[in-house]
């Protein structure tokens, strides 16, 4: 990377952490995505030999779920500030996890240090998917399996991305689109030289029900990271009762959230 490209990261990765660390994302993760963390537990068959790595865990989605089986589990994320929440969800389901601050394009761990890798909507957000790819792969053992679900460009959070992101400043190119993690062909090509032989499947969560339309804006743009900056820049543009509008119409047409579970098993 030139020095330009550098600057670019390091902003965008300053950005994601303050994004994630707004509001109240472990309320939200409870509405719609806690339970992705038990299918995708079993999906990777996750067993109490197993050492376990949730990339960019949130508030322990996976990582929480993976531990209740008996396996040794590391949450690793960006945004610390997301932890304090982690550890109450553990406490309250009775599990230890080691919540450890790292970069899905830099994992601080060794190589081959885990037989299974999850990840649910979280390594989508990386800026150079490549990269962060690569870091799965490497940490993984012979042998070991991966786990990962990503939002659909086609489903209801890929409508969600297209309508705020036409609002908002377009990202460096160095920065992919999340939901391309969610396109079987991407995933297959970003893998490729992994020696990780991938299997691919689609499923749904149903969007959080509120009383009304309004209510269910004004919660979301008040507790979820994306969209609390989403108001606050579009308020100061005189623009954000112009993509209220539009979440308005994408909310009543009541899209499924559509996921792609992305599993595999690395050559031994």
């Amino acid at each position: 990377m030139n020095a330009t490209e550098m600057t670019e990261l390091a902003m965008i990765k300053q950005g994601a952490r303050a994004t994630w660390a707004a509001g109240d994302f472990a309320t939200v993760a409870r509405l719609t995505l806690w339970e992705v963390g038990p299918r995708i537990v079993a999906a990777a068959g996750v067993g109490p030999d197993d050492r376990v790595l949730d990339v960019a865990c949130g508030t322990g989605n996976a990582a929480i779920r993976a531990a209740a089986t008996g396996a040794d589990v590391v949450g690793v994320d960006l945004t610390p500030e997301l932890f304090d929440a982690a550890r109450a969800e553990a406490a309250d389901a009775g599990v230890t996890v080691d919540w450890v601050q790292g970069d899905a394009e830099e994992l601080p761990f060794e190589d081959h240090g885990f037989d299974v890798v999850l990840s649910t909507f979280g390594s989508m957000f990386a800026p150079r998917h490549a990269v962060a790819a690569a870091e799965i792969a490497r940490v993984l053992r012979p042998g070991g399996r991966v786990g990962l679900t990503a939002w659909t460009p086609e489903g209801g959070m890929g409508s969600f991305f297209r309508t705020v992101g036409t609002y908002m400043p377009p990202p460096p190119p160095i920065a992919q689109p999340p939901v391309l993690w969610g396109n079987e062909a991407h995933v297959r090509e970003l893998f490729a030289d992994s020696g990780i032989e991938l299997e691919f499947h689609r499923d749904t969560v149903a969007q959080a029900q509120f009383e009304s339309t309004d209510q269910a804006i004004e919660y979301m743009s008040t507790r979820f990271g994306p969209m609390i900056m989403a108001r606050e820049m579009l308020t100061a543009a005189g623009r954000w009762d112009d993509l209220r509008a539009d979440l308005v119409a994408l909310y009543e047409r009541d899209e499924q959230l559509e996921y792609l579970v992305t599993t595999g098993t690395k050559a031994g």
